[in-house]
């Protein structure tokens, strides 16, 4: 539930910009930091059944046709998704609030229109079932303090409320969603509502022709581009721009869980979304020594300097042979797009590189990890060459 005074107790399409970089390096990795690791807090067991993710020119949504299929959510629930995408077009929020907001309305209703037993004249009101949280109504939960109770069991109304909070929260487009979810909503479960991040991302991209994987540029928006720091609306970034070199599992290296990306020592490596720093430290190697402030080498073992970071949806990132001793520190909260460390060659290694792994259902070991550019390029921060 929200209220609005006090708190409450609980287009331009820009082109794929590629340059290869000169250096082709044959790199050889790690496989340090096995263990599985299950992070409740983050977690959703959403499931769905995909359609068309692909990012366009056009981000029209329909509210009037037919819905996408998704196992979680109904024609009605996804229908209250498009009225709240499609007040964020008009108010000309960019697409990182349509996330924000639809994983806010999965959070506080399941994004239903909910009427109130007390509160007084809901229930004659058009309704998709009925809650039962204070004085709240509507797609937002929200309280008196919002509007009416006709204003409030309105979708147009209570999205437009929550996006007119939302632009008031500064610099909300950089916040991890569930703070930035929280600025408005003053919710007694503040950390609720990142575990909807990656199905509203789906639900955006489709019902608005792929937005989630969007940045926004000067007069619009840039598909798959978000690099160097920028945000995509699903909330990732690319960790470092570069062509991947060595892949995932390949037949020549099969034991090769993550994907090698080549870059020059120093080059700044940043968090692919926000999350929790679940370990930084540095990796033995095969003797058990403790010795990555010196360049490695191939056969030498372990990932080196390196960080591992959980992110909503029981999402794992890896970034493995940094330099120096990283940036951040186990148990520390990240930003998607903050600097975390800066390529080096420690560990298993033959040159400069990051080793970058994804890792899946909260599992650190072998058997979460998934390959890293699917799920980038699914993301707008796919991983490859920039100029």
């Amino acid at each position: 539930m929200s209220r609005a005074a006090e708190p409450k107790g609980h287009r331009l399409r820009v082109g794929a910009l590629a340059l290869a970089l000169t250096a082709t390096l044959t790199l050889l990795c790690c496989t340090g930091g096995a263990g599985a690791f299950f992070l409740t807090e983050l977690g959703g067991d959403d499931d769905l059944r995909l359609t068309n993710q692909e990012c366009t020119d056009d981000f029209g949504v329909e509210i009037t046709g037919a819905m996408p299929q998704m196992s979680q959510y109904g024609e009605l629930q996804l229908r209250n998704a498009a009225r709240i995408i499609k007040v964020g077009q008009e108010l000309q929020v960019p697409p990182r609030g349509w996330v924000i907001a639809v994983a806010t309305a999965m959070q506080e209703s399941r994004l239903r229109n909910l009427a109130n037993p007390t509160v007084a004249g809901s229930e004659q009101l058009p309704n998709e079932g009925v809650g039962s949280d204070h004085d709240s109504v509507g797609l937002f939960q929200q309280r008196a303090g919002w509007g009416s109770v006709q204003e409030r069991m309105t979708p147009e109304y209570a999205a437009r409320k929550f996006y007119e909070k939302l632009l008031e929260v500064s610099g909300w487009q950089q916040l991890p969603l569930t703070r930035a979810a929280q600025a408005v909503q003053i919710s007694a479960f503040p950390d609720a509502y990142a575990k909807h991040e990656a199905l509203a991302s789906t639900i955006v991209n489709s019902l608005a022709g792929g937005a989630a994987r969007s940045v926004p540029v000067a007069g619009g928006h840039a598909c798959d581009a978000a690099e160097d720091g920028r945000i995509a609306a699903s909330g990732w970034t690319a960790p470092i721009p570069g062509d991947v070199g060595s892949g995932f599992r390949t037949a020549q290296r099969p034991a090769h869980h993550g994907v090698d990306i080549a870059a020059p020592k120093g080059t700044p490596i940043r968090a692919a979304a926000s999350g929790r720093v679940l370990v930084s430290r540095c990796d033995p190697d095969r003797t058990g020594e403790l010795s990555c402030d010196v360049d490695g080498w191939p056969g030498k073992g372990g990932c080196g300097w390196f960080v591992d970071i959980a992110h909503a949806g029981k999402i794992i990132t890896r970034y493995c042979h940094l330099a120096e001793q990283p940036q951040v520190s186990a148990g520390e909260t990240v930003r998607a797009g903050e600097e975390i460390g800066v390529i080096g060659s420690s560990g298993n290694s033959s040159g400069p590189h990051l080793h970058f792994e994804v890792h899946v259902d909260g599992d650190r070991s072998r058997h979460g990890a998934i390959d890293p550019v699917g799920f980038m390029r699914e993301r707008g921060a796919p991983l490859r060459s920039v100029e």
